[in-house]
């Protein structure tokens, strides 16, 4: 039963047999073939028994071993790899066909490949996941031929549960380029700061460039020696990440929901200012408040966030921004950054939350995310040569100005704003940090 399970019969045996075949009933027309293609036909059954006899007696087997990472980062490339080592005494052929998860989609990829015997042969490909949760990859097949008469199905029945978090792959990147000063490659800018901080550091030696205003006359008369006060960066500032989770964060782009991209940007940006000594915390709001982590620096700070941001799940439902108010104004005493990730598609959605989010500018700056539709930006830009693709135009027109004057209003009652496409979300949400930081605001 196992040998008929693991036995397929390919097209080159097919063809092959339907050329016999014609052989035979041209045979019966011209007598003198008959003899030629009688040999011919046992000759084929020779190789035919040969092909099954090597696939399936002797040593030879087929080893594979699946190197896949420990977690997926959602809305990245993820580098998988497949190892197969061949036991067969000569050259042979192989078809690899994994069983992907439901999430990936993914029903045509297969690889073809030539195996030496006893060398490891890595084949490599990418997933993208656009969703967090258990990706669950089940059986890997691996078809060989020797002639190409028959194939040998050799299966690896363990199954293999991945996780897919938060995109650690986006946050592992800028903190790369952090630490080598190369954030620049990936849009980030060098925003000079303005004036000087009001936290001090210590005392010391005056050098040559060194600014006046910053001499500290007292020592320098004690010490008989010019001596300035040195200031640092203010630090430990709290960060926080609103990430609503209501029905306006639904709308895909790219595979991925609003509610993706918040929850990578949010995963990068808490670490960029662990990196600055500052403090990151996070919530998440729509009817009620919930995911709270309090705004610290400790070690496991961004372990706690990604397993938040891995179990953030939502049913989508109409946001109260009254409660994460009340919330803020309970839980978070200090003056803290607030990124409120969010989205308003009308003027009146601004409206009806526009009281909470000024009382929470009064006591906290916060920067509200507006996300731009790119794909409305397009269909205004495109002339159509139709009577509703005209009408389809002056809609898109209409909602990419309602957008501007969504921005300009939240600008106007004196709150920051980040207009970004979803895919820039995390490069403008770090500029503007460094900005808020450099302007010396919180």
């Amino acid at each position: 039963m196992r040998f008929i399970r693991s036995l397929y019969l390919s097209n080159r045996f097919f063809n092959s047999l339907l050329l016999m075949a014609t052989l035979f009933l041209l045979s019966f027309f011209v007598k003198q073939l008959f003899t030629p293609v009688y040999v011919l036909f046992w000759v084929y059954l020779s190789v035919c028994l040969w092909d099954l006899l090597f696939l399936y007696l002797g040593k030879g087997r087929i080893d594979i071993v699946r190197n896949y990472p420990e977690k997926l980062s959602n809305g990245d490339e993820n580098l998988m790899e497949i190892r197969l080592t061949s036991f067969y005494p000569v050259k042979v052929s192989a078809r690899l066909i994994e069983e992907f998860p439901v999430q990936l989609q993914l029903r045509d990829m297969d690889f073809e490949t030539p195996l030496l015997p006893k060398k490891v042969k890595t084949l490599q490909y990418s997933v993208r996941p656009t969703s967090r949760g258990v990706y669950t990859f089940q059986r890997c097949h691996v078809l060989v031929r020797h002639l190409g008469l028959f194939e040998r199905k050799f299966t690896l029945t363990e199954p293999m549960d991945i996780s897919c978090y938060p995109s650690f792959i986006q946050m592992r990147k800028y903190q790369l380029l952090a630490t080598t000063d190369r954030l620049v490659e990936l849009g980030i800018k060098r925003v000079r700061k303005v004036g000087a901080t009001l936290e001090f550091d210590h005392i010391r030696e005056y050098v040559r460039g060194d600014e006046y205003r910053h001499l500290n006359w007292k020592a320098t008369a004690k010490h008989k020696k010019l001596l300035v006060n040195q200031y640092q960066e203010e630090k430990s500032q709290p960060i926080y990440s609103l990430i609503d989770t209501g029905r306006v964060m639904r709308m895909p782009f790219n595979g991925l929901t609003l509610l993706d991209y918040a929850i990578n940007a949010t995963l990068v940006l808490a670490n960029a200012a662990i990196l600055k000594q500052d403090r990151a915390g996070m919530l998440t709001f729509s009817k009620q408040v919930g995911n709270h982590i309090a705004a610290e620096k400790r070690n496991n700070q961004m372990q706690l966030i990604l397993e938040k941001l891995y179990s953030i799940t939502t049913q989508f439902e109409e946001t109260e921004f009254g409660n994460l108010y009340a919330f803020c104004n309970k839980h978070i005493n200090k003056r803290s950054l607030l990124m409120v990730y969010t989205n308003f598609e009308t003027i009146d959605a601004l409206n009806r939350q526009m009281p909470y989010l000024r009382m929470l500018a009064k006591t906290h700056i916060v920067v509200v995310v507006v996300f731009k539709n790119t794909e409305l930006v397009d269909m205004a830009k495109h002339k159509g040569k139709k009577v509703m693709d005209t009408y389809n135009q002056i809609i898109a027109e209409k909602f990419v100005y309602e957008k501007q004057l969504i921005v300009q209003e939240l600008n106007r009652q004196g709150i920051q704003t980040i207009f970004t496409a979803p895919e820039n979300l995390t490069i403008n949400a770090i500029n503007k940090y460094l900005e808020i930081k450099a302007r010396g605001l919180l």
